[in-house]
């Protein structure tokens, strides 16, 4: 896999910023994951620049924002009047920049999370289905930095947990759901209420996908500790995910996931090699948990 470097970025940046007038002077690189997401402090406006052939998913973004915001989420918006474009193929879209903020506690997340799943789906936006399985076998095949070893043991890991889940009685609930569901998706201004962002997943699916980010931080990580986590799921509603008997499959699934979006990334990028290896050492059972792995 051939990942775009920052001068690519920049450069389809730049030449999108000239079709809609933007100043690009001083673009400061903000986030390079599966967007590179650029502040431009002379015009005003956060940049999205999305990988080549996902412009109609750049454009439902685009919808699913706005329409939370119409439907009592406070949410990051594109900004009004500024279209989206496409150069070579990769669309960059324009948002509203956020003031000084601090991500989101465990409470705070759990309180957006229950008024999200409450939400009817939007009748006019195309969601897709979660389908989290496929999900995670594309960013396996296209992780071209990995061992052949390293790949097929993947593989067969998302097959086996892949009947597992088939063979579940995951209740039919289906819901929109944010899809990525972790505290730096909800910000929280230094006055204002917690604001929801990244719609690159949102989608229609059961929402045990929104609440086990948290609790496989909390069991398996102790990144949030119990106190944090009972907050989380009180200000839910009281449904503790954990307690269900198909938790650890979506657990590990989850876990499964995380490690096959940094070993996409192994190929050009060496700490994100020895990051996957690591992470593999722990699903493999070689290190005991709690795990440390570092963010990407």
């Amino acid at each position: 896999m051939t990942a775009p470097t920052t001068s690519d970025n920049l450069g389809t940046l730049h030449q999108a910023a000239s079709q809609v007038g933007l100043n690009t002077a001083g673009a400061c690189l903000l986030r390079d994951g599966s967007n590179a997401i650029y502040l431009l402090p002379n015009a005003g406006v956060v940049a999205r620049v999305g990988r080549s052939g996902t412009a109609e998913e750049a454009a439902r973004q685009m919808q699913i924002a706005s329409w939370l915001s119409a439907n009592g989420i406070d949410a990051n918006i594109p900004i009004d009047g500024l279209r989206l474009v496409v150069v070579a193929g990769r669309p960059v879209s324009w948002w509203t920049p956020i003031a000084t903020h601090r991500h989101a506690t465990p409470a705070e997340l759990g309180a957006v999370l229950r008024k999200l799943h409450d939400l009817p789906a939007p009748t006019t936006i195309d969601l897709p289905n979660l389908d989290m399985v496929g999900h995670v076998a594309e960013r396996i095949e296209s992780a071209s930095g990995i061992s052949t070893t390293d790949r097929v043991w993947l593989q067969d890991r998302l097959a086996s947990l892949g009947a597992d889940l088939a063979t579940t009685e995951v209740p039919q609930t289906r819901r929109v759901i944010h899809g990525d569901a972790w505290q730096g998706n909800l910000v929280v201004p230094d006055s204002g209420s917690p604001i929801l962002l990244d719609f690159d997943n949102v989608s229609i699916g059961h929402p045990a996908w929104d609440l086990i980010p948290l609790a496989v931080d909390h069991e398996d990580f102790a990144r949030i500790d119990s106190d944090d986590y009972t907050a989380f799921v009180t200000a839910y509603g009281g449904y503790d995910i954990r307690e269900e008997r198909w938790f650890r499959t979506l657990a590990d699934l989850q876990e499964l996931r995380w490690t096959a979006f940094v070993a996409e990334k192994a190929a050009y990028n060496a700490d994100a090699a020895a990051e996957v290896s690591h992470r593999l050492a722990c699903l493999r059972g070689e290190i005991p948990r709690p795990w440390k792995w570092a963010a990407f």
